[in-house]
């Protein structure tokens, strides 16, 4: 029986971990294993947790350390074939890891799969077929908003899997780490999980979309929100939109989709100037961090072994 872990990320999430937890309790099919992070909660999400896991299932932390470093903290630790990156908000069917879990075994190739994942308060709704990428550069959920009326039923790749409910297999996860990391702790939360499916795709490994694992997600952080999302929320989306491509971008790749990425660029950055200026100190940050997203840069080129068309034929796709 394959060997699964489940890692849950906690914050502030008394509301919502009680079906988390329980729906990865009622998982067949698979040995699992259950760890929980709490990123200094300030609510009553560590009394609900005494309850409903062991002492040796959860790691309290006195701050906030980010989704990526926290993650990163539970990988370290887990000992499975398989690891589910799994929020707090996110209910699984029962089926969905043994569904998952042997759509990975049926192929070597694929390094991370992703089901679909229905809005909670609406099921007829899609939240997340996976990650799309679009010529702009900008990444997002493939059939977010639509109604799920069987456009998404083939099994297929996409080019990564939400970090809302991602299962990575540990060889590509050991295969795509770079020193400690396996996320990218500078992007502390958000788009961490596009930037490990970037870089495994330039590794060469492919990602399963697999339409019979199903979940649903109480998804908080929509574009049509943001403007009351929290600062440091938008902050963080600002600066790992560019961290994301110093990283993972080759030169062909920037030139090929230079008109439509530096028009999106500029639409950003005028934003922020002139509407959300708590963001502002996200554009700071990318020059902060730009020596060391150089450093990690040029690792990942190093290390590529694919060519610059099958990543951009995914920047094509409609």
């Amino acid at each position: 029986m394959p060997r699964v872990s489940f890692g849950i990320v906690t914050w502030n999430s008394a509301e919502v971990i009680a079906g988390s937890v329980a729906s990865v309790r009622q998982q067949g099919g698979v040995a699992a294993e259950l760890l929980v992070w709490d990123n200094g909660s300030g609510d009553e999400t560590r009394a609900h947790l005494d309850v409903l896991t062991r002492p040796d299932e959860r790691i309290y932390a006195d701050i906030n350390v980010g989704f990526a470093a926290a993650h990163n903290a539970l990988i370290a630790r887990s000992r499975s074939e398989y690891y589910i990156a799994l929020n707090p908000d996110v209910v699984l069917a029962p089926s969905f890891t043994a569904e998952i879990v042997a759509a990975l075994e049926a192929d070597p190739q694929a390094g991370s799969a992703t089901g679909k994942l229905l809005r909670i308060d609406n099921p007829q709704i899609l939240d997340s077929t996976g990650i799309r990428m679009l010529p702009s550069q900008r990444h997002v959920d493939r059939g977010a908003d639509t109604v799920d009326a069987g456009q998404y039923d083939r099994l297929e790749y996409v080019f990564g899997a939400s970090g809302a409910a991602a299962c990575y297999r540990r060889h590509m996860l050991e295969d795509a780490r770079i020193g400690r990391e396996y996320f990218d702790e500078d992007f502390f939360a958000f788009r961490e999980d596009a930037d490990l499916a970037w870089r495994a795709q330039l590794l060469g490994w492919r990602c399963v979309y697999v339409p019979a694992a199903r979940a649903w997600h109480g998804r908080r952080v929509t574009p049509a929100r943001r403007p009351r999302l929290p600062a440091a929320i938008n902050r963080a989306s600002v600066r790992n939109r560019f961290l994301l491509r110093l990283k993972n971008q080759t030169w062909g790749h920037a030139l090929t989709f230079a008109a439509p990425g530096l028009w999106r660029d500029a639409q950003v950055i005028g934003y922020v100037l002139a509407r959300e200026h708590t963001s502002i100190p996200g554009l700071v940050d990318v020059v902060r961090y730009l020596p060391r997203a150089l450093a990690k840069r040029r690792t990942i080129m190093r290390r590529r072994r694919v060519a610059d068309e099958e990543i951009i034929a995914w920047f094509r796709q409609a």
